[in-house]
């Protein structure tokens, strides 16, 4: 069994991705870049290093739906797809999905204080659909299955960066295929997005990530081979000095409510006063992360006006 990694070039802010091919029963590729020419040709390229070609890709097994993991995922005509269920929603473009998807971003904002004429960032919150693919999986991974053909390599259900989230752990190895859940040289978004369950209620992406990093903690991992720059070797430092400063960002919010209650749009502004106006979803969604997890502990109270806005103070 091997690994070989496929570097592809993003139009994202992230920079290039990786794809992982692993060797096994089955020919596997892990993620599939996003849906651009420049991707294909990396694809190509990459598995043209190891004498392979699209053709001979038999199954394709996506970390998560952002497009640039799951862009190329129908340019390997003999392959099965899999995934976590949630990717579907997007594959299939499930039009019922994204009408409760505006309905569930434009809740969000009303709750949070977003003024209405910011209200048409609910379609930007919907990912870019022509940089991913259009084939739905032929059959779900969950928590705990081995990967077809990889009986070695289980699923790891690590929730908070997407709803979709799935690492690979090789128990004899101790190696990880970690997708975007631990990244060597930038922290990974907490993202809100909406629930597979619509009754489930909004997801707490931050407490979420926070208790996914907590399993890897426990874990004996000696290497994540991440979707984004260089493995990872020291995963517990990391990961513990990530904890550490998530917990400081928490307090700096801890502070701005101190002494008068505020929103989550007044807390977003004065957190990033330049970055809210061009990233106001990725600014939302830091910040809802931090109240979420004051909230957790017992640190802030939330109150709900008679216009349907919460607001938060220090308790």
């Amino acid at each position: 069994m091997s690994i070989h990694k496929i570097i592809i070039p993003t139009p994202f802010a992230v920079g290039d991705v990786n794809s992982y091919l692993l060797k096994g029963d089955a020919l596997t590729l892990i993620d599939a870049g996003p849906k651009t020419p420049e991707a294909w040709e990396a694809i190509k390229a990459g598995l043209s290093e190891v004498n392979l070609r699209p053709q001979d890709i038999e199954q394709v097994i996506l970390t998560h739906h952002h497009p640039d993991h799951a862009g190329w995922v129908d340019g390997f005509e003999n392959a099965k797809l899999y995934g976590h269920p949630y990717n579907d929603l997007w594959l299939r473009r499930d039009e019922a999905f994204f009408q409760y998807h505006d309905a569930f971003y434009l809740e969000r904002l009303k709750e949070e204080g977003v003024p209405d004429d910011l209200e048409y960032w609910v379609k930007k919150m919907k990912r870019p659909l022509n940089l991913m693919g259009s084939r739905p999986l032929d059959m779900s991974i969950n928590e705990g299955d081995a990967l077809p053909g990889h009986a070695e390599w289980k699923a790891m259900e690590t929730l908070g960066h997407a709803q979709s989230h799935l690492s690979f752990w090789n128990v004899e190895t101790g190696e990880m295929i970690g997708g975007d859940h631990v990244i060597a040289k930038v922290s990974s978004n907490p993202l809100i997005e909406p629930p597979l369950d619509p009754d489930q209620g909004r997801p707490k992406s931050l407490l979420q990530y926070n208790e996914s990093l907590g399993r890897l903690l426990k874990m004996p991992i000696q290497v994540i081979y991440s979707g984004h720059g260089e493995e990872v070797y020291n995963m517990k430092e990391l990961i513990t000095s990530r904890l550490e400063k998530q917990h400081l960002r928490a307090m700096k919010v801890l502070n701005m409510i101190a002494h008068e209650e505020k929103t989550v749009y007044m807390l977003a502004k004065e957190l990033f006063p330049h970055a809210y106006v061009k990233e106001l979803g990725l600014t939302l969604s830091e910040t809802i992360g931090q109240i979420d997890y004051l909230l957790e502990d017992g640190l802030i109270t939330e109150r709900l006006d008679s216009d349907g806005l919460f607001y938060y103070q220090k308790a």
